[in-house]
């Protein structure tokens, strides 16, 4: 495997010429990937640089994955238009401990280092911070895109955003790496461990990005817009998910997923091929079978699933449908479970409804269908 390989759907690989210069020394090479826990699913879109560090992985270099436990607490700013909410530690420990299980559906974890970023930065004394601060200065620190968009529209920046990139450029110093893989937004985080490494001591690591995989409203996938298809989620919703990406995204979605052009023909086809893919790498060829048979009873054929769950039906007469679609359906709110019968997405026996309160006797047995692929059978309490 050549440097073209490695460096797959690379949108910046920078300075020019450095990685050939640190593959000739010969020795296996520190590529660095660091993701802060906010979500608790590792999205199909953050398994694009992942896919380039299982690369680096089989050419024989280690692949070090930063948990970024102690940056989480602060909340990347980067491509953010105001302040990140703060998560507990108890959730920051928890998504933690998914994102390490997800991330090695693509990488190879005998090949990979993992780190937790808090090991040195809850070790800093203020002494050292300080330093750190030295190495650049806030006009630096301002001329990354989305912090002078919120200075010039007067819109909050914290000190302690200000810092998380010197933050991040801290964990290159403490893994001592030769390559940092990140998305295009990371690109001034990337140069900015160039300068610390350097100032330091330490020979700079090389900035590799790759592009933002679009997800199928048209925006970068994302677990806080709930627009992505998770790494382990179930094999019936990657699949139906992926089924959804129009056929503009075809191209987009093959080359950085699968690592190759879309194939000439029908573009359903290529959509079925691209889904099972999706499900195959994570949960085996057999489930991706299962999964395609369930999306053709489901979705194509309209018909339900063979394996609907029972639900026991709650108290009371009528019963709320909202808040039965949002606890036994797992809809995600009352509101969106309003909003979904609102737009006849819900039937009850293959009838849309639209009364958000229904007689008990009606729905006593009945099938009940959320969206396209959420069915349950009310059984009688």
């Amino acid at each position: 495997m050549g440097v073209a390989e490695l460096t797959q759907n690379a949108v910046d690989v920078l300075p020019a010429g450095e990685l050939e210069r640190k593959l000739a020394q010969g020795r296996p090479l520190r590529v660095k990937l660091g993701i802060d826990v906010t979500a608790p699913d590792v999205t199909l879109g953050n398994g694009i640089p992942l896919q380039r560090m299982a690369a680096f992985q089989r050419e024989g270099h280690t692949g070090v994955l930063i948990v970024g436990d102690y940056t989480t607490r602060i909340g990347d700013p980067s491509g953010r238009s105001a302040l990140r909410p703060v998560l507990s530690d108890e959730e920051i420990d928890a998504n933690a401990q998914r994102f390490v299980e997800q991330a090695s559906t693509i990488i190879d974890p005998e090949r990979t280092e993992v780190r937790f970023n808090g090991e040195w930065l809850a070790k800093l004394d203020f002494a050292e911070v300080l330093r750190l601060t030295r190495i650049a200065t806030v006009a630096r620190l301002l001329e990354r895109d989305d912090f002078s968009k919120r200075f010039a529209a007067g819109t909050p920046i914290s000190v302690s955003e200000l810092l998380y990139p010197l933050m991040q450029a801290y964990d290159s110093v403490a893994v001592e790496a030769d390559v940092e893989l990140g998305g295009t937004d990371q690109l001034y985080n990337l140069l900015m461990g160039r300068e610390v490494m350097q100032a330091y001591g330490l020979e700079p690591q090389l900035a590799l990005t790759v592009e933002y995989l679009v997800a199928w409203d048209g925006l970068g996938m994302s677990a806080s817009r709930g627009n992505y298809i998770g790494l382990k989620e179930a094999p019936e919703e990657q699949f139906g998910k992926a089924m959804r990406i129009p056929d503009s995204l075809l191209d987009q979605w093959y080359r950085l997923v699968m690592e190759q052009p879309p194939p000439d023909g029908d573009p359903l086809e290529a959509k079925l091929e691209l889904a099972r893919y999706i499900v195959a790498r994570s949960h085996g060829e057999e489930a991706a079978g299962r999964a395609e048979e369930h999306f053709t009873r489901v979705v194509r054929e309209r018909q339900a699933p063979d394996d609907v769950p029972e639900v026991p039906m709650p108290d009371g007469d009528p019963v709320h449908l909202p808040a039965l679609l949002a606890e036994s359906l797992v809809i995600g709110s009352t509101s969106e479970a309003r909003r979904l019968i609102s737009q006849g997405g819900v039937r009850v026996n293959g009838e849309v409804v639209s009364e958000v309160d229904v007689p008990r006797a009606d729905l006593t047995g009945a099938l009940v269908q959320a969206g396209k692929r959420r069915f349950a059978r009310l059984t009688a309490t």
